[in-house]
């Protein structure tokens, strides 16, 4: 089950639990303005980049992570994980990221790992008993190519992470009520998932809906993991609490997932 939290507002999971910190923002509590009115968390949204660290850093005292630790992603709507520690962080809020890489782990204390969104699907994972924790950005591309997926036998490889073990949190993002498609997003599903993806792909006429969380929640279950919590939230129905790029283009801020050990 996921919580709300202010101010700022943002929200956690209850499948996430031991020495962690994490958080899934909303458009409340920061300082920015306009079309990014309040709480943007992107550098590449048109910011000023003071209103970025002020919003970070109120978020930040709230959840219990400094924008100083923070890691971002690079994303670029690929499957490419990397794994990140503590001469990482500012990557991304004070020096630029140059590796793609739409998910990010790590098993090192007081790294916070942060991944973006605005209707595509942001996924929290966290290993209590190797002590480790990823931050994946899946959009429909990703999530096709089974970014989860990549990330879970990533950090068993790296950490000896058992998927069993693993607490997944699977964030808002647009929902099959708002997600039309065309028949190539279905066919990349179908493709890569088989017939269990149709399922969570709903039908109308020439046009496709799938539910990309459910689909992503596939991926952890066919790799092992047993803990998934998903959000009910859509952004695209909420405009006035998440950000949609559906809805606005690029007229929009960024959300955040973030997650810490502790």
């Amino acid at each position: 089950m996921f919580h709300t939290h202010t101010p700022p507002e943002y929200l956690t999971s209850d499948a996430i639990t031991g020495n962690v910190v994490h958080c899934f923002s909303t458009r409340h509590g920061g300082v920015s303005s306009g079309y990014l009115s309040s709480l943007n968390l992107g550098v590449h949204r048109g910011d000023d980049w003071k209103n970025v660290y002020e919003n970070y850093r109120r978020l930040g005292a709230a959840v219990g992570f400094t924008p100083e630790q923070t890691v971002f992603t690079h994303q670029t709507h690929t499957d490419l994980v990397a794994r990140v520690g503590a001469g990482d962080r500012g990557y991304g809020l004070f020096r630029e990221v140059e590796p793609e890489r739409d998910g990010i782990y790590t098993n090192e204390p007081g790294v916070a790992l942060v991944c973006f969104s605005a209707d595509c699907t942001p996924i929290l994972l966290h290993d209590p008993v190797r002590h480790a924790a990823a931050a994946v950005h899946a959009g429909w591309r990703g999530t096709a190519k089974g970014i989860a997926a990549r990330c879970v036998e990533a950090m068993s490889r790296d950490f000896g992470t058992d998927p069993a073990d693993l607490q997944a949190a699977i964030g808002p993002c647009i929902g099959p009520c708002c997600f039309e498609t065309g028949p190539e997003v279905r066919d990349a599903m179908l493709s890569s998932l088989g017939e269990e993806a149709a399922q969570f792909i709903r039908q109308e006429g020439e046009k496709f809906f799938p539910d990309l969380k459910q689909l992503n929640a596939l991926w952890l279950r066919r790799s092992g993991v047993k803990t998934i919590d998903i959000s009910r939230d859509c952004t695209r129905c909420q405009p006035d609490r998440f950000w949609s790029h559906r809805l606005t283009g690029q007229a929009r801020g960024s959300l955040a997932a973030i997650i810490m050990l502790k």
